[in-house]
């Protein structure tokens, strides 16, 4: 754990320029507005260690794998969010003196992160001047970035500053093979008022589109004194002159347009143009207003507020910030990737994690139309998804671990056809937005065929045990990672049967052209209730607390290992995924994330209060929470337990899992999908948010280090506001008609 951040409900400031720390405050100071963002490295030259990263959503390459081996149904290539061109870069002199805050060590240093306003401010005094610089990405206009500099003479003596502001095409990505580069120039020009330049990815081998995409830059200030073009680069000089008193402004602003909304690389630049040019007659004070007031609308929909404890506060605020910075439902073609726009970890690709996670959060903040075009997203790759599948020789659908266009990209063979538990979580999804929001056209219309094509692949991905019987599922990674090619994985199994029962229970309900395009036999449906009635579960007796207790098996053998509470672990050696080898990792009894536990957070309703006890009372000790989405899912399962000091020390994990690097791994980026944790540990877990049979149902507690908190939840056309004290919890009616819902298990009328 290591907070470089001071506490603050709704900022982020360190006076601390700590080069070890650097990359660590990059990630955390991210900016992005779901069209693009980039990591919080500084503009101008810094010739310590940094990573500069600015990615634009939807641009990716198809990396091609390289593998010592191969096996028929690998993946051709690895997709990957590419380091698109550098449009912050900047060199600044000071009278001739080139600013370096690696070398020149600042009078004074700050670095601020408005989550309020969705900017970011950094202060900074060298060679006599103090620099103050507002960075922002607009949330009002999506294809513009926009730097605000603020100079002041220190000295009492006046200054001439050189501007040199670039557009630079000579970009990479850290994980790249042999120093690949994926961007070629397709054109530069310099312009009187603009520059620009336009690049297009590297032309591959797997028929994935190439994408263009233009800059073009234009000033606000100063005095131009020349422009420059090279084969990569284009850039504008200005002299920006300090006087004695008083301060001088100047604006950079940057407008991004890409092959994704226009056709022809003519149409690109010229979009580009005409954008900045509406901007013409708006002045820096319009534009940052505008950008404060959309984050003012997200905010108003969906800040949590808490009382008695700023960590907590500042937490849950920063975790929204950044799952709005990545994605607000604006472009139903995008999705979320587990680090956004704050790194290239991951490949920026979608995983699981949508389906799990983030889901269930906008399902509570956001119009339901944000969460069914993350459904229509899945349905627009189905045939990516059937593809999959048959590269392995079965049937239905199978959807991606990891991708982009619906087709699998992902390098890791047991991550990528053995951790197959994520295709059940995209029909999960379907439930969840069935479930909360009453709407049943998806799952009876476009969504049909989604469902039942995940329900053939298990039909076909089972098998038939007649030793003992029953239906098996072999040779998988459950969602605990740190086992591999696991026999029964007991989440793997429980979710394949659900899939398979609840397919068969809305059958009747399917439209019919939806039923005449499945061509689902009554055979067919027969077999699946058979393979639902007779999956084989795993289960056996352990001691737990000096007693003998029932659970459910992880798989097959994992009760053969040595049992060892993860709190017996040298403190030095964790985490364990940093110090130890794979294999010692694999036959360990540690577990990534929840496993086992993963079907009670999801159906907490489907087993009975001794079986989640049981289960989190021998499970959880066992548990490393070394992936982000561990802590959230322990929280809520403690709370639903009424074990409140784990579900708040959970919950706070989630919270802070960034801010303060729990995991030693924040400088590569910040963990997007995680940060609904927060969210839903309080709303699913100390708020005690469930849908019944249309229901809402809520049954709060009041941690015990927190006066209150509150939060707004949109459900079924309401927007209710839930505020707990220690005086109990009130329920208003924000919009909508009247309704009734229970609260800790009576009902009360709203309206």
């Amino acid at each position: 754990m290591k907070r470089t951040f001071e506490v603050n409900p709704w900022t982020l400031t360190t006076h601390d320029l700590n080069p070890k720390d650097k990359r660590l405050q990059e990630s955390i100071t991210s900016l992005g507005n779901e069209y693009m963002g980039m990591r919080g490295m500084f503009e101008e030259q810094y010739s310590g260690d940094t990573h500069q990263g600015i990615y634009i959503g939807g641009v990716w390459f198809p990396d091609k794998t390289r593998v010592g081996w191969w096996k028929n149904g690998y993946p051709l290539y690895f997709g990957k969010a590419i380091n698109a061109l550098n449009f912050m870069k900047t060199d600044i002199y000071v009278d001739g003196q080139q600013v370096d805050l690696a070398v020149n060590k600042p009078d004074e240093f700050e670095i601020s992160l408005d989550m309020q306003k969705g900017t970011l401010t950094r202060t900074f005094s060298v060679y006599g001047v103090k620099f103050v610089v507002t960075r922002l990405v607009s949330a009002a206009t999506k294809e513009l970035a926009d730097l605000h500099y603020k100079f002041t003479s220190t000295d009492g003596k006046a200054h001439t500053i050189k501007y040199d502001a670039s557009i630079d095409a000579d970009v990479a990505n850290e994980d790249s093979n042999y120093d690949e580069k994926f961007w070629q120039v397709l054109g530069a020009g310099n312009e009187s008022d603009a520059s620009y330049i336009v690049t297009q990815t590297v032309p591959n081998d797997f028929g994935v589109p190439q994408f263009t995409v233009v800059g073009r830059q234009a000033f606000i200030g100063g005095k131009k004194t020349g422009s420059e073009k090279t084969d990569e680069q284009v850039t504008d000089t200005f002299e920006i002159d300090v006087a004695t008193s008083g301060s001088t402004t100047f604006e950079k602003r940057v407008i991004v347009t890409t092959s994704r909304d226009y056709d022809g690389t003519d149409a690109i630049v010229n979009a580009g143009a005409k954008l900045l040019k509406t901007l013409t007659s708006a002045s820096y004070q319009d534009i940052y207003d505008a950008h404060v007031a959309e984050w003012g609308k997200r905010w108003e929909k969906a800040d949590v507020q808490i009382e008695g404890d700023d960590a907590a506060q500042q937490g849950i605020r920063f975790n929204l910030f950044h799952l709005f910075s990545t994605y607000y439902g604006n472009d139903p073609r995008l999705n979320i990737g587990p680090k956004g726009f704050t790194g290239e970890k991951y490949g920026g690709a979608t995983y699981w994690d949508t389906e799990a996670f983030a889901i269930p959060v906008y399902l509570g903040v956001a119009d339901p139309k944000v969460t069914r075009s993350l459904l229509q997203y899945r349905f627009d790759q189905l045939d990516g998804a059937k593809h999959n599948a048959k590269q392995q020789n079965l049937a239905g659908a199978l959807y991606p671990m990891v991708t982009f266009d619906g087709i699998e990209s992902h390098n890791e063979w047991e991550i990528t056809f053995e951790e197959i538990h994520r295709n059940s979580t995209i029909a999960y999804a379907i439930y969840n937005y069935t479930n909360i929001t009453g709407d049943r056209s998806w799952i009876e219309g476009d969504g049909a065929q989604v469902l039942y094509n995940i329900a053939r692949f298990w039909a076909d991905r089972v098998h038939y045990s007649a030793r003992k019987d029953q239906y098996m599922i072999h040779g998988v990674t459950g969602p605990n990672e740190y086992e591999n090619n696991v026999n029964n994985n007991f989440y793997t199994n429980w979710m394949a049967k659900w899939v398979l029962q609840y397919s068969i229970d809305n059958y009747p309900t399917v439209g019919d052209n939806e039923k005449e395009k499945l061509g689902i036999t009554p055979d067919e449906l027969t077999h699946w209730q058979e393979i639902a009635n007779k999956m084989y579960l795993p289960q056996a007796d352990v001691e737990i607390n000096g007693e003998t207790k029932h659970i459910f098996e992880q798989n097959d053998t994992f009760l053969d290992k040595e049992l060892i509470p993860a709190a017996d672990l040298d403190p030095k050696i964790r985490p364990i995924n940093q110090h130890w080898s794979w294999d010692r990792i694999l036959r360990s009894p540690y577990i990534k994330q929840s496993d086992t536990l993963h079907a009670m957070f999801y159906f907490p309703d489907a087993f009975t209060e001794e079986e989640k006890r049981n289960n989190f009372e021998f499970y959880e000790p066992l548990t490393v929470h070394e992936s982000s989405l561990s802590p959230s899912v322990h929280s809520i399962l403690a709370a639903d337990l009424k074990m409140e000091d784990k579900a708040v020390e959970m919950y706070e994990r989630a919270a802070r899992l960034d801010l303060d690097n729990y995991n030693n791994d924040t400088d590569d980026g910040l963990h997007i999908t995680a940060m609904t944790g927060s969210w839903l540990a309080i709303v699913q877990g100390f708020a005690g948010m469930r849908v019944r049979e249309g229901k809402l149902h809520l049954a709060p507690f009041l941690p015990a280090k927190w006066t209150g908190y509150s939060f707004r939840l949109v459900f079924r056309g309401h927007v209710l506001e839930v505020h707990v004290d220690k005086k109990g919890t009130e329920v208003e009616l924000i919009s909508g008609d009247p309704l009734v819902i229970d609260l800790n298990g009576s009902d009360q009328k709203l309206g």
